[in-house]
């Protein structure tokens, strides 16, 4: 449902504040989304966004809380993409004629196998055929899309199990019905998904030394926490604060657990060390704000006292638990 983000009074062109705050941002895709609010009269819908902007959802997402981070629009507006639409039924029984037949033509199908064969290595197989005749006709992917596709799939690929690997067709009709449900069905809107995979894949190799992980990628499980804390906007610094809390309540990284004080902390705004250190209660403050005098408290003292505000952080995630349920 649309909702009114802006300030109301009609507004029709962008006012000299926001400019400013615009330029001194520098975030070019803020700009841009702010110009679409501007059109539409304030009114903010992920949905619309996505398709004018050519966008994928989580970049949409993500550039509204930069306007928001600027103080150009509500920090409360809904940034769920929308509902997806029911499952279509099941893709056709392709027949070996079905594909004989296009490949005989001189439409794009037969140039888009004779360059997967090339990028993949190796002449598809029948099945093969069948699978991404799947993703060009029952999908309806572009080409365009489909290589850029198999261009993230053979990356993938490849670090996860070394150079030179390949990604079979199954890998890439996993990806594509994937795609297509997120709406990535576009060169556009491929190229920009491709981006911001690329953009998490550069935090997780940030952030797996900080919680303790090396020599291995993370697993599904693990990414999915991950890029849920990037998407809310927690820097590296942050993230690694809370896998120091975690560790110091239960002895070892708690996936759950961490997930729980990172969440506390992004419903109250707080992203960065500086904001957790001055705006969260839960956690003592620094040595500054400690009033001073000739004794220090002995290291078992100081344990106690570390003891006692993680349980109370551990009561009040578990109030918050309750009240959201």
């Amino acid at each position: 449902m649309a909702v009114q983000v802006l300030p109301p009074g009609g507004v029709v062109s962008m006012t000299a504040a926001a400019a400013d705050r615009l330029v001194k941002g520098g975030n070019g895709d803020a700009a841009l989304l702010y110009l679409h609010l501007l059109r539409r009269g304030g009114l903010f819908e992920a949905e619309a966004a996505r398709k004018a902007l050519g966008w994928t959802d989580a970049r949409v997402q993500e550039t509204y809380r930069a306007l928001a981070g600027l103080g150009l629009v509500r920090p409360d507006a809904d940034l769920s993409p929308a509902s997806a639409p029911p499952e279509p039924e099941s893709p056709p029984d392709y027949t070996a004629a079905d594909i004989a037949r296009e490949m005989e033509g001189s439409g794009v199908f037969p140039q888009l196998v004779r360059e997967l064969e090339r990028r993949l290595g190796k002449v598809l197989s029948p099945a093969d055929l069948k699978m991404l005749y799947t993703i060009y006709d029952f999908l309806a992917l572009p080409a365009e899309v489909i290589l850029l596709l198999t261009t993230w799939c053979t990356e993938e690929t490849e670090r996860k199990y070394g150079p030179g690997r390949k990604p079979r067709m199954s890998q890439l009709r996993k990806e594509a019905f994937l795609w297509k449900r997120l709406g990535v069905d576009t060169p556009e809107a491929a190229d920009a998904h491709v981006r911001h995979l690329s953009a998490l894949r550069d935090r997780e190799r940030s952030l797996l030394p900080r919680l303790g992980i090396a020599g291995r990628a993370p697993v599904e499980g693990e990414r999915k926490y991950l890029a849920s804390w990037v998407e809310l906007g927690f820097d590296d610094e942050t993230i690694a604060l809370a896998y120091e809390r975690t560790v110091m309540k239960k002895g070892a990284l708690n996936w759950a657990y961490m997930n729980s004080i990172l969440k506390s902390w992004h419903q109250k705004g707080l992203h960065t060390r500086k904001q957790v250190e001055e705006g969260d209660s839960a956690w003592p403050k620094g040595p500054a704000q400690v009033p001073a005098g000739p004794a220090q408290p002995s290291p078992q003292r100081a344990q106690a006292r570390l003891k006692e505000d993680m349980d109370w952080m551990d009561q009040f995630l578990e109030k918050t638990r309750k009240k959201e349920e």
